[in-house]
């Protein structure tokens, strides 16, 4: 008797090829495919404006049979000299943003590459997504991600594989904390610190004496001055305390007192993004404080509306200019790139809930722009209230049957163009100028293995 497999609803004929060299073309990677079987399409996504290759592609199958097999006997093939990633194809963005199955592996050896990271994970179970981050020559930076289909199986690997030694060097395992997770954590851990920074003293200062005025708060485990290239002191250092106790006394104590004629700072020792974060609420305050509670007040009831499909030629005026006659705006802005190019989605502020509403009803799904571009329209949503949403989607999903006949999705909005279909390729092709992919027949009981999902980081 066949079990019936409750997983996330996979295309299961379409893959996505990832890390190709920006030379791969859709001949070659047809060449390439079409040697396990028959491919109905293959789409290489391409910048919309320099139609330069973005580093992936779809490939779809006629059988689903075929695309497992290319997964399988293919991966990390070599195409112009890159090893390309292949990953079923997977456009749902909340199975990768949950974070559910998702870990996170440092102080990896320079030679690991993705191949030897998904070879040491796959015997843990079913993996969605594997990756060394690389910089731009293509070197490891010593850190990745692997991205299991359940969370047992990622808690199992982080048992078995952290502190092990891969090629000699001993790695750290855990699960995949996000950036404003981590900012969190850390100021649940303000008061539980035993580094010091110490700012404002006098450059005659030396070791000795810098390392005197700490002593008598409990046990040094070390101090330093900082200096510059030529051994002059910059005017800055660091104490470390056995216990936290002490060291939060030493800063409660030295703080604002005068030292050799000037005025002391002692503060705890903060990471980078940590200070980033605490100036960035600290101006957000300042401001808020600047506009006054009349301003603030009228801030909180206004409601921002989320708008995508934006047409190119479409700038903030033209934005206002289509809301304008459903209410009052207090801004607007449309998001563009570093080169100044729309990216097609913006923002629009209105100064009432009901005028805000109104324009949802109103705007959402109307024809704009020279393209005539059917808009979306919806109320936005911020980071924090948008990802409890995504984790139950994606409980959801999993939960869920598979259903079989699922439809293959094509290629990015962002390619622009029509892909590449081998002539002769079943029923698709194309008729009165539109594009049309073959039907494809679903196995209910086909064996899944090995199934990944489009994890782009």
């Amino acid at each position: 008797m066949a079990v019936a497999h409750s997983g996330p609803n996979y295309p299961l004929a379409s893959l996505y090829v990832g890390d190709l060299h920006n030379d791969v073309t859709e001949a070659m990677l047809f060449e390439k495919f079409s040697q396990v079987g028959q491919v109905s399409s293959i789409r290489v996504c391409r910048d919309m404006i320099s139609r330069r290759s973005l580093g992936y592609a779809y490939v779809n199958f006629q059988n689903p049979e075929d695309a497992e097999r290319a997964l399988d006997t293919m991966n990390y093939d070599t195409i112009k000299g890159r090893p390309m990633r292949i990953m079923w194809s997977q456009r749902d963005p909340s199975l990768r943003k949950s974070g559910v199955g998702n870990i996170f592996i440092k102080n990896l050896d320079r030679s690991i590459d993705n191949k030897a990271m998904y070879d040491t994970f796959s015997a843990f179970g079913n993996i969605l997504s594997c990756k060394v981050v690389t910089d731009e020559a293509g070197n490891s930076k010593g850190y990745g991600f692997v991205h299991f289909e359940t969370e047992e199986a990622a808690n199992q690997a982080i048992m078995k594989v952290n502190g092990m030694l891969l090629n000699d060097k001993k790695v750290f395992v855990g699960k995949f904390i996000s950036k404003k997770e981590r900012i969190k954590q850390m100021g649940e851990t303000t008061r539980k610190f035993t580094n010091i920074y110490v700012k404002n003293f006098a450059k005659e200062l030396d070791e000795s004496q810098f390392r005197g005025i700490f002593e008598p708060f409990g046990k040094l485990i070390s101090s330093v001055i900082m200096r510059s290239g030529s051994g002059e002191s910059r005017g800055f250092g660091f104490a470390s305390f056995e216990r936290p106790e002490e060291a939060e006394i030493a800063v409660m104590q030295l703080n604002g007192t005068e030292v050799h004629g000037k005025t002391l700072y002692c503060g705890r020792a903060q990471k980078k993004i940590e200070r980033h974060a605490e100036l960035k609420d600290k101006f957000a305050r300042m401001n808020a404080d600047a506009e006054g509670s009349t301003t603030s007040q009228r801030s909180t009831e206004c409601v921002n509306l989320y708008v995508k499909n934006l047409d190119d030629s479409i700038d903030v005026e033209g934005l206002k200019g289509f809301f304008a006659p459903h209410g009052k705006i207090t801004s607007a802005k449309v998001i563009v790139d570093k080169r100044g190019v729309s990216k097609g989605v913006g923002f629009v502020c209105f100064y009432s809930p009901e005028e805000a509403s109104k324009a949802v009803t109103e705007m959402n799904g109307k024809l704009v722009g020279r393209n005539h571009t059917p808009l979306y329209v919806a109320l936005a949503q911020r980071k924090e209230d948008r990802n409890p949403q995504l984790v139950s989607q994606y409980m959801q999903c999993m939960a869920a049957p598979r259903r079989p006949g699922a439809p293959i999705r094509g290629g990015s909005m962002r390619d622009g163009g029509a892909g590449y279909r081998p002539s002769g390729s079943g029923r698709g092709g194309m008729r009165d100028g539109v594009v049309r992919r073959p039907a494809v027949r679903m196995r209910r009981s086909m064996p899944m293995r090995r199934l990944w999902c489009n994890h782009s980081r």
